[in-house]
């Protein structure tokens, strides 16, 4: 079979393929801990999956319109407006099935064969994935441990040139936990205010910071129609497996992701944006729930890690993945995160499955229970081989 050359510049979500590994090991018998995947081991509130089940039986069961319910789009764009201080329509909102589709819809509208487009790395491997797809040029800016994985200013604005078409940022980050002060923004923006590139800012755990608070590139004056948000109900509702996001844009940008969707996958579930809805009107106090529990087990997982041989441990501000240092155990991020899985059963992340200054960590997902995390701090000290 001769596949388009294109293929060739896809990359992947390596959380899924050591998922694979992970539950083909379990169907065998062996007992595997997974801190993996970026996923809530919580269910969606009851109040969720009632709207949606009242959806089903009410026959909301057919096609919406490609950039989301008249609805839903207005629900958001008051969320939105609220949460960041800004004034957002409907007309701004494309709801899409779950996060990456924003990613992926945003390259492909944006990005011509060699546009560059500047990318955080280590960092949510789509992002690269989707550039060298377009036939962007890829232009990683290195997250380093010695500045908590914010950005170096002064190496970003070296990185800025006359071909940067898009600048990606992540705050919280997957897979630092770290994140980008408002200070930091403010700085990206100075460096960006007078150049013709849009910011893509994915947000998806804007929800999920420990210290401080979050603030949006779009709420500096001047970005908030160059910059197109991403958020969604994944990480805060334990709504994973619904597929529901969306992208907040100006109102010329939104017709032509909405028409990347009509294109693509038609439109977002009927029932499930009943869901959503309900997720941002009802009660809140679930999330709350969810970002305390996160609390307690950030310290855990980072206290067990400092504990382990090898191992040293920033603290995360947000979301829920801890990124160990493992450079003294002298093995390889991969040969690492092989050992973990196959003599231990604790499954995680080598660092370069999110780009080659992921080299010398691993990510841990502490979106599991505390005493799975516990027992899996146990079984990396019983199985230490370094």
């Amino acid at each position: 079979m001769k596949l388009a050359k294109r293929m060739e510049r896809l990359g992947t979500e390596t959380a899924f393929e050591v998922l694979a590994k992970a539950k083909k090991l379990e169907a065998e018998g062996k007992s595997i801990i997974h801190l993996e995947i970026g996923e809530p081991d919580f269910d969606t509130p009851d109040n969720i999956r009632e709207a949606a089940i009242k959806s089903i039986k009410a026959g909301d069961t057919h096609y919406t319109p490609s950039p989301g319910t008249i609805e839903h789009r207005k629900v958001v764009a008051e969320y939105m407006s609220r949460t960041r201080g800004l004034d957002f329509t409907m007309d701004d909102i494309v709801v899409t099935p779950g996060g990456k589709p924003v990613m992926f819809f945003v390259i492909l509208a944006l990005i011509d064969e060699g546009d560059e487009v500047i990318y955080p790395n280590p960092g949510f491997p789509i992002y690269e994935s989707m550039i060298n797809f377009v036939g962007g040029k890829a232009v990683p800016i290195p997250l380093r441990e010695e500045k908590e994985f914010a950005f170096d200013i002064e190496e970003f604005k070296k990185l800025v040139t006359d071909k940067t078409k898009l600048v990606i940022i992540n705050s919280p980050q997957n897979p630092t936990g770290g994140i980008l002060t408002k200070e930091d923004i403010v700085k990206i923006a100075d460096i960006l205010k007078d150049k013709d590139c849009y910011i893509l800012s994915d947000e998806i755990y804007s929800r999920l910071i420990f210290e401080g608070e979050h603030f949006s590139i779009a709420q500096v004056p001047g970005f908030k129609d160059r910059t197109i948000i991403l958020d969604g109900y994944s990480k805060y509702y334990a709504m994973t497996g619904w597929r529901a996001g969306f992208g907040v844009m100006n109102k010329e940008i939104a017709p032509h992701i909405a028409k990347l969707m009509t294109n693509s996958v038609s439109c977002t579930n009927a029932f499930v944006q009943k869901g959503c809805i309900e997720a941002l009107t009802g009660p809140q106090d679930s999330v709350d729930k969810m970002r305390e529990e996160f609390l307690a087990r950030r310290e855990i997982i980072v206290e067990g890690l400092n504990s382990i041989k090898g191992f040293s441990c920033i603290i995360p501000h947000g979301a829920f993945y801890a990124f160990p240092n493992i450079t003294k155990t002298g093995m390889t991020a991969r040969e690492l995160n092989d050992h973990l899985l196959y003599k231990a059963g604790v499954a995680s992340l080598a660092g370069t499955a999110f780009g080659e200054y992921g080299e010398g960590y691993l990510r841990f997902s502490y979106a599991n229970s505390r005493e799975n995390i516990k027992e899996a701090i146990k079984r990396i000290k019983d199985n230490i081989a370094w």
